[in-house]
């Protein structure tokens, strides 16, 4: 039998049936050993923890996770993990640990501490930093510079990607007022601040990717008519999105280490193989991928936008094809982290058992995983024998396509069970290793956690009401006069 060109897994009612090492790995973790699962769920419950985790943690993690009882255990986008700690603590957890990348566990202390919670701990599951290309990027000096000359020029809103660390928010808003964004919310921010603010200048930072693709979404945006324009906002038009245009800077010089690889030599290798399937594209992906996620889009047949976007796609796509209630095997490329497939393989598979129990003709999604070949590196030790990465890269090939982040990977089942275990048995200063960065040296005289939370908070006071904060405008309009 002749393998595909990417490793694909199909989802159906009782079963995955993965093709390729890539899949068959993924496959794996997601039938969680009941013991791990009784383990993690008695530790949780034991200590009165919860557990905030992003999409991208590896696949065995989120098998044990999503099989665990415990009613405080979230995965999620990086929007949604402060939000639901404050649930849990509102709900009377006495410790919350936070599965992602350092900037994930700061905006999650950060949150916590604004809404009265300074006295619940927040831990990661490692004593090592865990980084993030993209959250670096914007503290390299290059992005300073962007910076200060959005400084000097009037109106300048700085609209910077929540993927970055608490100390990078903190000067920003030092220097130009700032709100931060996620990929499900960018385009209405952006449409939002040029709606309340005249002539605002919109500065886009850190991810290069997404900062390119959105200038393209906006001038495609400005050739549709008035009626489909206030569609995606009301309160524009051709001539005012047509106006903006020459208005919204992005960084030049930030990526993200995975969706980097979604360049041309895949994108190529979708359109030749894989022409008849739907497309799903993060909006962090190089140009390429973008083009090829938005047309089919605009065909309705794909989705561009953020990691709950995609699931949501696919999900939708599942629906229309019960309600057609004829026998189909979807299929969806998947443009962007491979640990998404452990949410779309629970919700798909909960939708498909439900539509079996009724006696329904067979319905089945494939993910198809956009992975070179030589992105896989042999690794007998990890478990797995394989992973993806070339062997002593930082998880991908310049080939193209090893959609796994290195970093979100440094999370582990054994180190959450080993952090679980350590609470309310050693000293608390012996944990302090793992709490996020404090960040308590002064900008502006006031503590870099402090400022840094603001933009934060401007955020949620805009996905709360949907305009931005008036302090935040009033600082947009006044700043530069200031200066």
């Amino acid at each position: 039998m002749t393998l595909p060109v990417f490793p694909s897994l199909r989802i159906t009612a009782d079963a995955l049936v993965p093709r390729g090492a890539f899949a068959e790995a993924q496959a794996a973790f997601l039938k969680p050993d009941p013991e791990l699962v009784a383990e993690l769920t008695n530790l949780l419950r034991s200590k009165n923890a919860g557990v905030v985790a992003h999409f991208y943690m590896d696949p065995e993690l989120q098998g044990v996770l999503s099989s665990c009882d415990w009613p405080h255990i979230h995965v999620s986008d990086s929007l949604a993990m402060a939000d639901r700690a404050i649930a849990m603590a509102e709900q009377g957890v006495g410790t919350v640990a936070v599965l992602g990348v350092d900037f994930m566990s700061e905006n999650v202390r950060a949150m916590l501490d604004a809404s009265g919670y300074e006295h619940i701990p927040v831990y990661r599951v490692t004593a090592d930093p865990i980084g993030c290309s993209l959250a670096e990027s914007a503290e390299a000096a290059a992005y300073g510079a962007y910076l200060s000359e959005a400084s000097k020029t009037p109106r300048s809103l700085h609209v910077v990607y929540i993927n970055t660390s608490l100390v990078t928010k903190a000067k920003a808003q030092a220097l130009v007022p700032t709100i931060t964004c996620t990929s499900s919310n960018v385009v209405q921010t952006v449409l939002q601040a040029a709606a309340q603010v005249p002539d605002v200048h919109i500065w886009f930072g850190p991810d290069t990717y997404m900062g390119d693709n959105l200038a393209n979404m906006f001038a495609s945006l400005a050739e549709m008519s008035n009626e489909q324009i206030r569609q995606v906002h009301p309160a524009h038009d051709q001539s005012s999105v047509r106006s903006l245009l020459p208005r919204f800077h992005y960084f030049k010089q930030g990526t993200c280490i995975v969706h980097h690889m979604f360049g041309a030599d895949v994108v190529n290798l979708v359109r030749e193989h894989y022409a008849d399937v739907f497309v799903t594209a993060h909006l962090e992906v190089p140009g390429e991928m973008f083009e090829l996620g938005l047309r089919a889009q605009r065909e309705g047949n794909g989705v561009v936008g953020s990691t709950s976007n995609i699931l949501a796609f696919v999900l939708g796509k599942v629906d229309e094809a019960i309600a057609r209630g004829e026998t189909s095997n979807l299929r969806f490329i998947l443009g962007t982290e491979a640990g998404m497939i452990t949410p779309i393989v629970r919700q798909v598979q909960d939708k498909l058992r439900d539509y079996a129990s009724e006696g329904g003709p067979e319905v089945s999604a494939e993910i198809i995983f956009p992975v070179a070949r030589d992105a896989i590196a042999q690794a007998p030790e990890s478990g797995l024998g394989v992973l993806p990465g070339v062997a002593g890269g930082e998880g991908c090939s310049t080939a193209g396509g090893c959609a796994t982040c290195p970093y979100m990977k440094m999370n582990s089942l054994r180190a959450l069970i080993a952090l679980l275990r350590r609470l309310d048995v050693e000293p608390d200063s012996t944990l302090v290793p793992f709490e996020p960065r404090k960040y308590v040296q002064q900008i502006r005289g006031r503590t870099a956690a402090d400022l840094g939370g603001e933009p934060i908070l401007h955020m949620r006071e805009f996905q709360r009401s949907g305009e931005l904060p008036e302090a935040l405008v009033q600082d947009v309009l006044t700043r530069w006069k200031a200066s």
